[in-house]
């Protein structure tokens, strides 16, 4: 079993497990706020497919079935450290970005009831700070992992949902919030704060 010959893989499957909890835990939470608007096709269940196929499944079956063995390669010893400060900092800002999101949290491209616009914490400098853990986390599975498959499937997976989806979540934001949201994105990266330089 992978847990055995990489140790590190334990760490991966430690912080995969909170990562998971999480989720849970929020999505939980938000159950119960109803949901007013859904914009769920074709193209979001074969984006949220894909995810679940690389960010869930692949890594599992990599830590506890030889099916993955083929493509394990050996890395510098550095690596795995830099991939666990990288894994702290993801599961930091997943957790702050539902924190700071509360009962305004979906899964999917959906609009509950009484849903705000939120402005606060992690959201006070960028509109996706949940996306922006998800690539960190991607990033992390790469270094702890030591597979060419597993290790990059996060990332892989998660590129095209990201720039398909994100558009269409910020048109759908800019319908219900307006210049409210319009403004919002003016001031604010996707992913990374935006910083204004002033000129002297």
């Amino acid at each position: 079993m992978n847990l055995i010959r990489h140790p590190w893989n334990l760490v991966f499957l430690v912080g995969f497990i909170i990562y998971i909890g999480i989720r849970h835990v929020f999505e939980r939470r938000a159950k119960g706020n109803e949901r007013i608007f859904r914009r769920i096709d074709a193209l979001e269940i074969a984006l949220m497919g894909l995810v679940g196929l690389g960010s869930l499944l692949l890594p599992v079956l990599y830590l506890f079935t030889p099916l993955f063995a083929f493509a394990d390669y050996v890395q510098l010893e550095l690596v795995p450290w830099f991939g666990c400060a990288i894994m702290l900092a993801a599961l930091w800002l997943f957790w702050r970005s539902h924190a700071d999101l509360g009962e305004n949290f979906s899964m999917s491209l959906e609009i509950r009831k009484e849903h705000q616009l939120i402005r606060r914490g992690v959201y006070r400098l960028i509109r996706h700070p949940m996306y922006a853990s998800i690539w960190l986390f991607g990033i992390a599975q790469a270094l702890l992992l030591p597979n060419w498959a597993a290790g990059f499937s996060a990332m892989v997976a998660f590129t095209p949902l990201y720039f398909l989806r994100t558009p269409r979540e910020e048109k759908m934001l800019k319908e219900v919030f307006g210049e409210a949201y319009a403004e919002y994105m003016r001031q604010t990266g996707r992913v990374f704060p935006r910083f204004k330089w002033e000129r002297r």
